[in-house]
């Protein structure tokens, strides 16, 4: 496994990031952390989370699950770094009492107790704002997790699903407080078939020295030989994936993908996961496998060597934005 530093910290992280995401919802708990034990054997050291993942009236479940893991001893939380996300409200039944959600000193303070107890630690590596807080101004978030760097409670903070200004904004303001590292990560969509990241938020992480974290790097499956499989009779398209190969175009294209890797002998997904590794800026891709198969296939992935041709070929069929400003100015 190879590593490398999340963005301009001291921290090193391997290239690909174990996603928990499955872990309770689709993995059960014995299957979960032979995952992660599979993981580590592997070298994967970068694992992440959130708060809410279990969903529904099993939320905070799948943080559970990792701290009954750590609980078994054996060096697993010294060889992790652990990521978790707070933002979304904990209740079962989606209706949050008052400021138990989003980003007030308050719930960060509550939500960081309630995932440590979850997660069995006295500390979390890096803890990640899960979306943008309309309502709570910078001041008020960076002083909070001042406190909790102070308590030694967190060590890093990082951002998911921010626009390009609002790491810039979290940032400047950080460095006005002073005495505030600021983010130091950014979670986002982006793939082979989803680059808009590209015209702002990775332009704005590589600005910041934040490390760019891909989520979705198959785009919910599109990107790894979904029309194969439902040819070969096997699981059929869901969710994104069903909704995008309904439009005839966005088909075709998927089809010349598949068709492209299908001529130079490569798993489609491994060959997704591999491109994203070539982008500049990108600390690594989150892969949530459900079972240790697809774990393997991820880790060839990050053996893959793809071909300055084969890049060029990617790129003719899923052309990125551009640069900008030049990329919506002209």
């Amino acid at each position: 496994m190879k590593y490398t530093q999340l963005g301009r910290t001291g921290l090193k992280v391997s290239r690909l990031v174990l996603g928990t995401m499955n872990f309770g919802p689709q993995t059960d708990e014995a299957d979960s952390h032979a995952i992660m034990d599979a993981a580590l054997d592997t070298g994967i050291n970068f694992f992440d989370t959130a708060n809410v993942y279990g969903w529904g009236e099993n939320k905070g479940r799948t943080e559970s699950i990792i701290g009954n893991w750590f609980a078994k001893g054996g060096e697993r939380r010294d060889k992790v770094v652990l990521a978790t996300k707070v933002y979304g409200n904990m209740a079962a039944d989606g209706e949050a009492w008052p400021n138990h959600d989003k980003l007030s000193a308050l719930n960060i303070r509550r939500a960081v107790d309630a995932s440590l107890k979850r997660l069995q630690t006295d500390h979390i590596d890096v803890y990640q704002f899960h979306h943008i807080d309309r309502s709570t101004p910078f001041e008020e978030i960076w002083q909070a997790i001042d406190v909790l760097v102070q308590q030694g409670k967190i060590l890093y903070a990082g951002s998911s699903n921010f626009p390009g200004y609002k790491i810039a904004q979290a940032n400047e303001t950080a460095a006005r407080r002073g005495g505030t590292i600021g983010l130091v990560s950014e979670q986002c969509l982006y793939n082979l078939y989803e680059r808009r990241a590209e015209m702002e938020v990775i332009p704005a992480a590589q600005e910041y020295g934040l490390g760019v974290i891909p989520w979705s790097p198959l785009h919910g499956g599109l990107l790894g030989g979904v029309i194969k499989k439902e040819v070969q009779g096997g699981r059929r398209a869901s969710g994104r994936a069903a909704d995008t190969l309904a439009d005839p175009t966005a088909r075709a294209r998927i089809q010349a993908y598949e068709d492209l890797l299908d001529k130079h002998g490569i798993e489609p997904g491994e060959a997704a996961l591999a491109w994203l590794l070539t982008r500049p800026g990108v600390t690594g891709p989150i892969v949530g496998p459900r079972t240790a198969e697809q774990l393997e296939s991820a880790v060839r992935a990050s053996e893959l060597e793809l071909s300055d041709e084969l890049l060029a070929s990617l790129d003719e069929i899923f052309p990125g934005p551009g640069p900008s400003p030049e990329a919506f100015a002209w």
